[in-house]
């Protein structure tokens, strides 16, 4: 494929895009880009006061941009319910972008709802919430759902089989569960809309320093992390472009995984990548759905939505 960047993004104006998460890193950085070619840009997130610097950044590249805050707490199936709320009864969102993550928490914790965190916010949360916003992605023409994946997705710690770590808990165990969910949930939505307007992709971003890796346990890591990211991990920019390419590009397709083209798959131009094993396994994707609307308590009606 040639060469892309965000400099090929057609003219956005008429579209709206939200993205959670959108205060920092990748989520910003999508948010300024799409801002400067024209699109109306939701921004959502749990603080009011970094959301408001966060606009005020996409602004400062590009003042005549569209903005619009939306406090949203994905550790909190209730936020999750208020946000959805809002949206779906008046927004059209032609771009849903579930972004927002955290990683690497060194003892189990749960969300307000019990969940366990990180997949109750990485995966779980991001359900609920699309499920919830859902009418407002069917009123759009042409609706993209963009969910940002990890090459974590791929270890084989990642297994879905104990899912909320009720067994055992290892950090970065609970954070390859999460973003293999995301690929999973992903794949199954795509194949749940075929047929329909709507294209579901997922994305992984490379290694990039975004602010997920705040949570390291010990200062030795967080240490190394320092060191490692001025070696090897690129811009938060950079790792903005799969999710970008994914949400605008005529040439994805529904159900494809992207990630940076470049060398061990860190930066570049975005491409098809390759699935985690058994990730596009139908019967995973089933029994995903259906633990995902039994752990939240919110059913995933792709026809009527979900009641809000």
């Amino acid at each position: 494929m040639n060469h892309w960047t965000p400099e090929d993004i057609a003219d956005q104006t008429g579209r709206t895009a939200l993205i959670t998460g959108a205060n920092g890193g990748i989520g910003l950085e999508t948010a300024r880009a799409l801002a400067r070619r024209g699109a109306r840009v939701i921004l959502a997130g749990r603080s009011r006061t970094r959301l408001d610097r966060a606009v005020e950044a996409v602004r400062a590249a590009s003042p005549e941009a569209r903005t619009h805050t939306l406090l949203l707490d994905l550790s909190d199936l209730s936020s999750v319910r208020e946000a959805a709320t809002r949206i779906a009864e008046t927004e059209t969102v032609d771009l849903l972008f579930n972004n927002a993550g955290v990683m690497n928490l060194p003892e189990r914790r749960t969300t307000r709802d019990g969940l366990e965190m990180t997949v109750g916010i990485n995966h779980l949360g991001h359900f609920a919430f699309n499920a919830q916003v859902w009418p407002a992605v069917r009123r759009s023409s042409a609706p993209r759902v963009v969910t940002v994946s990890a090459v974590a997705a791929r270890w084989p710690m990642g297994r879905l089989d104990d899912l909320m770590s009720e067994k055992s808990y290892r950090a970065m165990g609970a954070y390859a569960k999460s973003k293999r969910a995301n690929i999973v949930y992903t794949l199954e939505l795509a194949r749940r809309t075929a047929g329909s307007p709507v294209e579901a992709l997922v994305v992984h971003p490379g290694s990039a320093m975004t602010g997920l890796q705040q949570h390291g346990d010990s200062a030795l890591s967080r240490a190394v992390t320092s060191v490692a990211a001025r070696l090897l991990m690129g811009s938060a920019e950079g790792a903005a472009w799969p999710s970008l390419y994914a949400a605008t590009s005529p040439d994805v397709r529904s159900g494809r995984f992207i990630g940076p083209a470049g060398r061990d798959q860190t930066s570049g131009t975005p491409k098809p990548a390759k699935l985690p094993a058994g990730a596009d396994d139908p019967v995973e994707g089933r029994r995903l759905w259906a633990a995902s609307e039994q752990l939240t308590g919110v059913p995933f009606d792709l026809e009527a939505g979900a009641a809000v």
